[in-house]
């Protein structure tokens, strides 16, 4: 939900401002016009500081989303009306979700299909979410609908928390190992070092690389944390660009162990919801377009994007995958084809994801189990160079006493 800032009259004629939170500026001045207020401008509200940190902690989870589509599809399913079970769903939510199915129910009581209601929050839900809607009220089948949907949903989360819980310790590690290399650099070693300053010793090659280093450090931290901003910042706005976040996803794609694993985790979650998509009824066609706008990987979206023109020419869909080798391996385009010439597209695709996901959790052991005994060893490797360095020095001083 956006905010906007809003001027109006009154029926008296006098200038009224404030502010409304709404999911689009239309909606909004909607919501004005409720008030018997004339609306003169409205527009959105400038986030301060104070609004960016309510908006963090508003904000809407996957895990939201879930528990809202399973609870009401198993009150759909039960022969609710979807405006009671809107109703039941608007007093169990909390925080930002209650304002947003509050909302949805406001839409569907004044005639809107539900499809439409949640399609007018697209910052929670998603097109694949509005489109499986869509096609279960054009077939009458919502409540089944709903059911795959929140199927789907808790199988993406609980693959999701699978990857992240498997690479959270190697990312801790990483990060403590750069935070107390830092600390070290900027407070301790200069301390250390200045007593072989005070003794004018000959100092071996390892303590000046590390006088030098921890030198840098002090004196150029402040140009450090500015071009490593920079770059992130350089890196981010390149990414914004189509050339640009086609480039970094190619690259990504090609880096050994971590770039299979990311395709394979994105093909997971393609198929999955292709299977979805397809089961519900929704046209090939329109499903890979669906799925091209949300799989966030330029590579894999611009080959589904070809595959639905190739499709729409009236190629097979596994012809129009096998093109595209650089997204799509080759047990995808076989396993698809196999699917259109026994007419059991949903299975097919279901069975794929499941391939795909257990060899990304695979990947995902093997590459906790490879980083582990890895950052142990650069970690060693830095604490011996470390005691070599500033102990060495030490015992040459007191071997000349």
């Amino acid at each position: 939900m956006k905010r906007y800032n809003y001027k109006a009259k009154d029926k008296a004629g006098k200038l009224v401002t404030g502010e409304v939170e709404a999911s689009s500026q239309m909606v909004a001045a909607k919501l004005v016009r409720q008030r018997g207020l004339t609306v003169i401008s409205i527009l959105p509200a400038r986030e301060s500081l104070f609004g960016f940190v309510r908006k963090l902690r508003e904000r809407i989870s996957a895990s939201d989303v879930t528990t809202f589509t399973r609870q009401l599809a198993t009150m759909a399913n039960a022969g609710l009306p979807i405006t009671e079970a809107l109703l039941i769903l608007r007093q169990q939510t909390k925080g930002a979700m209650q304002k947003v199915v509050a909302q949805i129910l406001t839409d569907v009581e004044g005639g809107e299909s539900l499809s439409i209601a949640t399609a007018r929050h697209p910052q929670v839900f998603s097109p694949t979410y509005i489109a499986l809607l869509k096609s279960g009220e054009v077939g009458g089948v919502i409540d089944e609908v709903l059911a795959r949907l929140a199927d789907n949903l808790e199988k993406q989360q609980e693959f999701s928390g699978k990857v992240k819980g498997a690479l959270i310790y190697p990312a801790i590690i990483v990060v403590g190992m750069f935070v107390v290399g830092l600390v070290m650099m900027i407070f301790v070693i200069p301390r250390l070092t200045s007593l072989y300053g005070d003794f004018d010793a000959e100092l071996p090659t390892a303590t000046k690389i590390l006088i030098g280093i921890s030198g840098f450090f002090v004196n150029f931290w402040p140009f450090l944390i500015i071009l490593i901003g920079g770059g992130l910042w350089g890196f981010r706005a390149y990414r914004k660009t189509p050339a640009g976040k086609r480039r970094t996803d190619e690259l990504i794609f090609k880096l050994p162990i971590i770039g299979e694993l990311q395709r394979e985790v994105i093909l997971t979650e393609l198929t999955r919801t292709l299977a979805l998509m397809v089961g519900a009824g929704v046209s090939i066609l329109e499903a890979l377009n669906i799925t091209a706008g949300v799989v966030g990987n330029e590579v894999v979206a611009d080959a589904l994007r070809d595959a639905s023109k190739q499709v729409e020419k009236g190629f097979p869909i596994a012809y129009s995958f096998s093109k595209h080798p650089e997204a799509f391996p080759f047990i995808l385009s076989q396993m698809v084809a196999v699917g259109e010439e026994t007419g059991k597209m949903e299975e097919v695709l279901g069975k794929v994801s499941h391939v795909f996901e257990v060899e990304s959790d695979q990947k995902v052991k093997g590459l906790t189990s490879a980083v582990e005994p890895l950052v142990m060893i650069i970690l060693g490797l830095g604490v011996g160079f470390l005691v070599i360095a500033i102990i060495l020095p030490i015992y040459n001083l007191t071997s000349q006493f």
